[in-house]
């Protein structure tokens, strides 16, 4: 079936045709629409993210527009490989082996940005941290890998409104992406990732609890480092 709607809709049959499966063999076109400045929907190991190259400003601008987002609120980014986050992000305060225990996996860690970070400065602006994922999600990593740069990443949805664990629950915005890419219906139940701040040496605290608390506490524990007390 196909339909033209006015006030600048699209088809129904123009919209499906956005819709691609998240596998290797679309991970070029994924990472050319990077690369152009575009912003393409992907499945993580939690959530459906909108995704862009995080040194891009105009990309960047873009997410923040399409999820209707104060720019104030921070993006987090994503890198292929543990390896690459000290490009990006403050890491050689943590114990050896620290980060690999937690990454890949459902975790946000976030770090100082510090002086040789090769984030734009026009990416969170004004703040001193970052925070960094390395999602068990094959086909994120592989085109993050292409990219040869950090992506922007986010949670594919309007902001306020429930996170997605499948395409169909973010299809009002698929016109806004230059792909989505369909990974089937997660299995995270909405929780998002697990954020941890790693910004102290020898601390961590929980800043959203997210799908892996319990595993990212008792890894954190085990390499020694201490929870901080709730402010207040």
């Amino acid at each position: 079936m196909a339909f033209s709607l006015e006030n600048g809709q699209v088809s129904v049959e123009n919209k499906a045709g956005l819709v691609r499966p998240a596998t290797e063999a679309h991970a070029e076109e994924a990472i050319q629409a990077l690369k152009t400045g575009k912003v393409i929907a992907v499945p993580t190991d939690t959530l459906y993210g909108f995704a862009c190259d995080a040194c891009s400003s105009e990309a960047v601008n873009r997410i923040y527009e399409i999820k209707g987002r104060k720019h104030t609120s921070p993006l987090a980014i994503c890198v292929g490989d543990v390896s690459d986050i000290n490009r990006f992000a403050v890491t050689d305060h943590l114990p050896h082996g620290l980060l690999d225990s937690l990454l890949p996996g459902p975790v946000t860690v976030v770090l100082s940005r510090g002086e040789s970070s090769n984030l734009e400065k026009s990416l969170n602006p004004g703040l001193e941290s970052i925070g960094v994922r390395v999602p068990d999600s094959n086909f994120v990593r592989v085109i993050a890998r292409g990219l040869e740069s950090a992506l922007a990443l986010t949670s594919a949805n309007l902001t306020g409104q429930p996170s997605s664990v499948s395409v169909k629950d973010f299809e009002n915005l698929w016109e806004r992406c230059a792909c989505v890419y369909d990974g089937g219906v997660l299995p995270s139940g909405r929780a998002g990732s697990t954020v941890v701040d790693l910004t102290r040496l020898g601390k961590f605290k929980i800043l959203r609890p997210g799908s892996a608390k319990e595993e990212t506490i008792a890894i954190l524990e085990k390499h020694s480092l201490v929870e901080e007390p709730a402010a207040g």
